[in-house]
């Protein structure tokens, strides 16, 4: 792909140019007028440039291109977090021969709206939104209008970003569409049933309800320390290439708790969901995707998965897709699971699928959760896909509006994730209820 080259274009700014005379930088955030600006074409919005840029940059002023040594490091992020499908295996679904199609509005949508208070309070705009996050892609769209479409720190609207987290909630809907389809019969049986190397193991003992809420009681450390439980299920998986399968998840086999009696966020669980998913099916998960969503919704470009060694993709994260692909994805979500006449995921899943089963006072996140999907905490019908490091799709289903952000933040606890929470609450509260 021409994307590497892309990312190498020297990009000249004071910042760089203090590194360069080997002073600190001066302060990038908000930038200086007239460094970053925004240019537009077809109504979309980019600039080289972004907050922050220090960070990013490598001594020449250009991004870094990441290796598998250097991939998570904030220095890398902005190359392989929009191309990390050629830095590890993958597999393919392939969007269809002809896309659906976008209106765009007249006039990009603008909302003023007040910051938290631990990020600094006052009030603000999408544009200095835009100057204090990290922020790659920032679209919005309702009823299938875009009404913002936004890329910094040189990302347009080709490239493939990641989504972390966000991947989870694919699998939840996934497995609504094999439950319709009699693959499961019942998300009340043991994930044993349907993936027989599981057998004798926690994780196969467990209801896949509470795979699909994170209550299974499986003890798992997600912590993002670089020791937890977390990263030896991503060393277990794709990034070590060793066996994967249900190999990666039998060496998480301590119970702590009876399924359902507690929540606990842990990636092994989706992982388990994606590995009885194939089993079930009979077919691999990307091929599943691509017949049942990628296509019906009318992708642009073909979407990725990273893949272990089995040939799984491994679920819990490494869906890669362009932005407005995922807003397509969100679109469908917000229209009840339909795309255009065609319902792709079944209503009644979708319904139950996005409904708090844990609160956010069970959670202790500041959302519920309901089927590898987070509910905001205002049970208003509205929930999210998220990742960690910015990546995050909100659907509100009463405005059929969607928020889609791509990010490099620094780290997985960053907390300028409440900023995209109070911009969305922001422009939830400028866009009227559909029909209305």
């Amino acid at each position: 792909m021409a994307r590497t080259a892309a990312a190498r274009q020297p990009l000249l700014t004071l910042a760089v140019v203090a590194i360069l005379a080997g002073c600190a930088p001066p302060e990038p955030s908000p930038p200086a007028a007239g460094l970053h600006d925004f240019t537009f074409g077809g109504g979309i919005g980019r600039r080289a440039g972004g907050p922050d840029l220090a960070i990013y940059v490598d001594w020449s002023g250009a991004f870094p291109p990441a290796s598998r040594d250097t991939w998570f490091q904030a220095r890398y992020s902005v190359d392989s977090f929009s191309r990390l499908d050629e830095i590890w295996p993958t597999s393919t679904s392939p969007a269809p021969s002809e896309p659906s199609r976008w209106r765009r509005a007249d006039t990009e949508i603008d909302v003023t709206y007040d910051r938290p208070a631990p990020l600094g309070g006052g009030r603000n705009t999408i544009a200095g939104f835009l100057d204090r996050n990290p922020t790659t892609g920032l679209l919005v769209a309702q009823d299938g209008t875009i009404l913002l479409e936004r890329y910094q720190y040189g990302r347009d609207d080709h490239h493939r970003f990641t989504s972390f987290s966000m991947a989870k909630t694919l699998i939840a809907l996934l497995f609504g569409i094999a439950v319709s389809e009699g693959h499961v019969k019942s998300i009340e049986d043991a994930a044993e049933v349907y993936a027989s190397d599981l057998r004798g193991t926690e994780y196969g003992r467990t209801p896949l309800r509470h795979l699909l809420t994170m209550s299974s009681g499986v003890d798992f450390r997600e912590d993002y320390d670089g020791n937890d439980d977390s990263a030896r299920l991503v060393r277990a998986s794709f990034v070590g290439q060793t066996a994967g399968g249900a190999a990666a998840v039998r060496q998480f086999n301590t119970r702590g708790a009876e399924p359902g009696a507690r929540w606990y966020y842990a990636s092994a669980e989706t992982f388990v969901l994606a590995h009885v998913l194939r089993a079930a099916i009979g077919r691999p998960l990307h091929e599943y995707f691509a017949e049942k969503i990628w296509r019906p919704i009318g992708a642009e470009a073909d979407a990725t998965w990273l893949t272990d060694r089995s040939g799984l993709a491994v679920g819990f994260m490494g869906f890669n897709a362009r932005l407005r692909d995922f807003a397509r994805l969100g679109m469908m979500l917000a229209n009840g699971g339909r795309a255009g006449d065609r319902q792709i995921v079944p209503a009644a899943w979708l319904a139950e699928a996005t409904r708090a089963h844990f609160t956010a006072a069970q959670t202790r996140r500041g959302f519920g959760y309901g089927f590898q999907t987070w509910i905001f905490a205002e049970n208003d019908g509205s929930y999210a896909l998220q990742g960690v490091r910015g990546q995050v799709l909100y659907v509100d289903p009463a405005r059929r509006l969607v928020l889609v952000h791509t990010a490099v933040r620094q780290s997985a606890r960053d907390p300028g994730g409440a900023d995209t929470i109070a911009l969305w609450r922001a422009i939830k509260r400028a866009t009227p209820v559909a029909g209305r």
